[in-house]
Order: structure tokens, then C-alpha cells, then sequence
């Protein structure tokens, strides 16, 4: 276990767009990477990507200082190590570096990082990048979350913070895309598709799954219908945890806070013109990518599916 621990270099996930899956993708990466010997955890990303939810995965039941409904604990338990009650502190503590810096120096939040360090405990620091330069030292576990989730064991050699920083920034906006231009599909198709749909990821797009029964709607109609609301700019704004709002009418939305703020910001999207079955799920595959590539992506998507038919026997 050790050995293999030590012999990880970096992984790499698609980062799913709802809740769910992304508490059980962080409970999958916790039993293959998190060591009881990891004490500096240090996690990377842009507002929205997801980051909170992931770290709920990894770490059921640890109290987060920074809330997604804007609930902050204060004050900040990291920076209360020596109120007299060393004895019932945390064994793991968080802090949101972006936030938290607002209101603390940063000299201060990356010392107290290194007292809990020394006292033997385990520090969860989002946005890891901004204190790193402070530390001297970097993380014991390294994620970025982007479009895709990056796992990092890293050594004397790197990667440095500011390399995975660089990957997770540029790709999370086809992730805004892709998931914003899946709602729009959604929004779309008739209900009785949307009630019984899935979601799975691609590569700069998402999939859209359908058990038992092909659909009957017209994809390249549903294409034209969806461009159509990107080209009207729609405003797309957080409602709650289960739902947002595409030019002012709600929408059930797994992961609502992942979006780009309005439907124009989706570039070049398309859908590939027929479905894919999935003989081994038995569903029916709507695929669908965005960014500069996408015609081209999805005809490698085409391809390579058909190379797997073929081997099916």
C-alpha cells in the first residue's frame, strides 16, 4: 500500500456535474489515494467547480468553514489552536484560502497551517496555489478540479501547484459548457425522455442516456432548438440545490452551480445525429460536445464506438 502510494505520480478523472456523483467519486478517491500518513491536503480550483462537494466525498462529516449557502464558521476553528482548549480540537482542519485572506493575512493563515501541521494535525486548504509560495513545502495529496479531477503524490520534482492550477483553470469552462448545454438539451426534450434520462461525461461534452427504449425525439430538431437559445443569450441563475433558471423559467439540475451565467457563452456546440446503444448497459446514447473542436471530437467518439461494436461478439 505504501509503495504503491509512493510510486503515484498523477490520475485523472472526469469531474461529474451533479452532487451525487461527485460525494461518490470522492469517496472512491479517498480509499485509493488518501494515506492515515497525508496531512497537508491541498485542493485547487475556481469557484463552482465543485471542490466543496468533493472534499464532503473524501471527508464525511468534517464541518467545512465555508458554505455554499453562505454559512461561514467564525471563528475560524485553524486559527483558534491555542484558546486554552488544545484538548478537544480537530484532528482535521479546513480553510478557504481565497476567502479567508479577506480577512487574515496570509503570512498568518500559512503559519497556522504549519502549527496545526506540527501538532500532528490533518489540514484540508482549498485553493492551495495562493498559500503554497508562503509554505516552503508542498501538499502530501494534490487535486485540482476543473473539467476533469487531477490526483498528484508530489515529490521534490513536482508538480508544482501552480502546474495543476494552470490544467483545472483552462478546461473548467468546456465543463460550464458541456453541463449548461446538456440542461439546455433537457430543456428541450420532451418530459417524457427528460424523466427517465442519465447523464455520463465525455471529453469537452457530456452524454445523455436512455434505458430500454430508443427515443422518438428528432436529434438534429432538438440540435437547431438548443443553438437557438444560445444565440438568444439566455441568463442562467442558481434557484437552489435541486434547480436553476434558464431565461427565467426553473429547471432540475443535479449540479446548479456549474454553469456558465448566460447561454451565449457556449461555443460551438453540436450533437452527433443519432444515438448509440450501449449493448452491455442496454441504453441509448445521446452525445453531445462543445469548443472549438467539437464536430471533430465527435466523430472520433463515433469511431472509436464502432471499433468496440465491432469486438463485441
Amino acid at each position: 500500500m505504501k509503495d504503491r502510494q509512493e510510486s503515484h505520480v498523477l490520475s485523472s478523472y472526469f469531474a461529474p456535474r451533479g452532487h451525487n456523483r461527485m460525494y461518490a467519486l470522492g469517496m472512491q478517491l479517498a480509499q485509493l489515494y488518501l494515506s492515515p500518513f497525508d496531512k497537508l491536503i491541498g485542493i485547487i480550483g475556481e469557484a463552482g467547480s465543485g471542490k466543496s462537494a468533493l472534499i464532503r466525498g473524501m471527508f464525511p462529516g468534517l464541518e467545512l468553514t465555508n458554505d455554499d449557502d453562505g454559512v461561514y464558521i467564525r471563528p475560524l476553528p485553524l486559527l483558534e489552536q491555542d484558546s486554552g482548549f488544545s484538548f478537544f480540537t480537530p484532528h482535521t482542519y479546513h480553510v478557504d484560502i481565497r476567502f479567508e485572506n479577506g480577512f487574515t493575512q496570509m503570512r498568518v493563515l500559512a503559519d497556522a497551517i504549519t502549527e496545526a501541521l506540527q501538532n500532528g494535525k490533518r489540514v484540508i486548504v482549498e485553493h492551495f496555489d495562493l498559500v503554497y509560495p508562503l509554505l516552503g513545502f508542498n501538499a502530501n495529496l494534490l487535486i485540482g478540479v476543473g473539467e476533469q479531477i487531477l490526483i498528484s503524490r508530489p515529490t521534490l520534482f513536482g508538480p508544482e501547484p501552480q502546474e495543476i492550477r494552470q490544467t483545472v483553470y483552462d478546461s473548467l469552462e468546456y465543463r460550464l459548457m458541456a453541463h449548461t448545454a446538456e440542461d439546455l438539451c433537457e430543456f428541450c426534450m420532451p418530459p417524457e425522455d427528460l424523466a427517465r434520462c442519465g447523464h455520463d461525461d465525455v471529453k469537452h461534452g457530456f452524454v445523455i442516456s436512455f434505458p430500454d427504449k430508443e427515443p422518438s425525439f428528432d436529434i438534429q430538431q432538438l440540435e437547431e432548438k438548443v443553438n437557438a437559445m444560445i444565440c438568444e443569450n439566455l441568463p442562467i441563475t442558481y434557484i437552489d440545490n435541486h434547480h436553476v433558471s434558464i431565461g427565467g423559467q426553473p429547471h432540475p439540475c443535479t449540479g446548479p452551480r456549474i454553469h456558465v451565467t448566460h447561454t451565449g457563452q457556449i461555443k460551438n456546440f453540436h450533437l452527433l445525429h443519432h444515438f448509440i446503444y450501449n449493448r452491455f448497459t442496454r441504453k441509448y446514447l445521446l452525445v453531445g460536445c462543445v469548443g472549438d473542436k467539437a464536430l471533430e471530437n465527435l466523430k472520433k467518439l463515433d469511431a472509436q464506438q464502432e471499433k468496440q461494436s465491432d469486438l463485441i461478439v
